[in-house]
């Protein structure tokens, strides 16, 4: 695998910890600005929201300059929003540093993405996107907890100037090792947006939304499930988290090496393992180490689904890959707010705190159904194709015995 791909999970390490290690810190940043945790918590909401906004906006926007270029730009935008964040002297101030970094986010994985599979074999595509994803992973292994434990140990400003240094780190990575590929002929807007007139492409983004969706309908009130349904303390929610992590790192290696080989069947495998296991959750979230363990599948199986649905989206918008790419990360910030919408709402009926994973195992229940009405138009229109070309070979071939 080339070295650019280390680069690419350089700057994806840095925008995973951010986007998810102010859950950490976020009771001190309430308390600095004098805050409730509700109105402090638009931090978080904020970020999803501009993730959504960002992806698709600055990749139209990105058109006009190469892929590579436009990462560096990005991660520059990244160290504006972390700093502003760090140093940011009112809440107003600190949420318009989170919404500027969250606008580099999707973004930078959808042309990352775009890039890694550029950079490598066709047959080793889904592998390298993985990889530059294993950034995202690493984040929640070692860079949330770690900014989490710096922050409440030195103050949440610090945590948030290195979170802005990695950034510099990843725009030097970038500009040293990422090759110079050009500005692609078919990298212009309208293009670009042609890619949406084919089904298939909003399949994918509502698989994206339906199955990850799922993943974040339990996690998003992981802390009141392992404390009050489970019995574990406060404290020791930080390294269920890491072992929560764990489980991504190794779904996401081994999604991209699996959807490498076989794509779809990869993607019904994982959509219908985390179904499954969400569903157990409501009963092992009762004892402590089956909880461990079903959380760390969880975010395996949650996690293996990224790749094959990527690539998903990159086959279907082959010809202008780029925009589509980005949105689809989109897709995954918006099935996040979605689930844990709903994982509040069942929660706020009396259902308890193991409810939200009823409602993720059917978002990934309803993603898995849908995987199988992608492939089987994705396999009608394989067979229609082979029909054409038969009639235009027969079709041909008396002119051609007259010659």
């Amino acid at each position: 695998m080339p070295l650019a791909l280390l680069a690419l999970a350089i700057g994806a390490f840095g925008i995973g910890t951010t986007e998810f290690v102010i859950m950490g810190v976020l009771p001190q940043v309430a308390g600095d600005f004098g805050v409730t945790i509700p109105t402090a918590g638009w931090l978080v909401s904020g970020y999803a929201l501009g993730v959504v906004i960002g992806a698709p906006l600055l990749t139209v926007l990105g058109t006009k300059v190469s892929r590579k270029k436009m990462l560096m730009f990005l991660m520059a935008l990244f160290v504006i929003g972390n700093t502003l964040s760090a140093l940011a002297p009112s809440f107003g101030l600190m949420l318009v540093g989170r919404v500027v970094a969250s606008l580099a986010h999707g973004a930078f994985f959808g042309i990352g993405s775009v890039v890694a599979a550029d950079l490598v074999a066709p047959e080793k595509k889904a592998s390298a996107i993985s990889l530059m994803f294993m950034g995202l992973t690493v984040a929640n292994i070692v860079g949330v907890p770690g900014g989490t434990s710096i922050g409440q140990a030195a103050g949440w400003r610090v945590t948030f100037l290195i979170v802005a240094a990695l950034g510099v780190i990843g725009v030097l990575g970038v500009a040293k090792l990422v090759p110079e590929m050009g500005r692609p002929k078919t990298q212009d807007v309208r293009s670009e947006f042609a890619a949406f007139k084919n089904a298939q492409v909003w399949l994918a983004m509502a698989m994206t939304v339906l199955g990850y969706g799922g993943v974040f309908a339990a996690i998003t009130y992981i802390t009141p499930m392992m404390t009050e349904v489970a019995g574990y303390t406060e404290g020791a929610v930080t390294w269920l988290l890491v072992l929560f992590g764990i489980g991504m790192f190794l779904g996401n290696l081994l999604g991209g090496k699996f959807a490498d080989r076989k794509l779809m069947p990869m993607l019904f495998t994982s959509l219908a393992g985390l179904s499954a296991v969400l569903l157990l959750f409501t009963a092992t979230a009762h004892n402590k180490v089956l909880a461990a363990l079903t959380l760390s599948l969880i975010g395996a199986l949650g996690f293996a689904t990224v790749p094959p649905l990527q690539k998903w989206v990159l086959d279907q918008a082959s010809a202008a890959p780029t925009l589509a790419s980005a949105a689809n990360i989109g897709a995954f910030n918006l099935g996040n707010a979605l689930a844990a919408w709903l994982g509040g709402i069942v929660i706020a009926a009396g259902l308890g705190y193991t409810s939200p994973n009823w409602v993720g195992a059917l978002l990934s229940g309803a993603a898995l159904l849908l995987a199988f009405v992608a492939a089987y138009l994705n396999r009608r229109t394989r067979t229609a194709g082979r029909v054409v070309a038969r009639t235009t070979v027969n079709e041909k071939a008396p002119a051609a015995i007259r010659n």
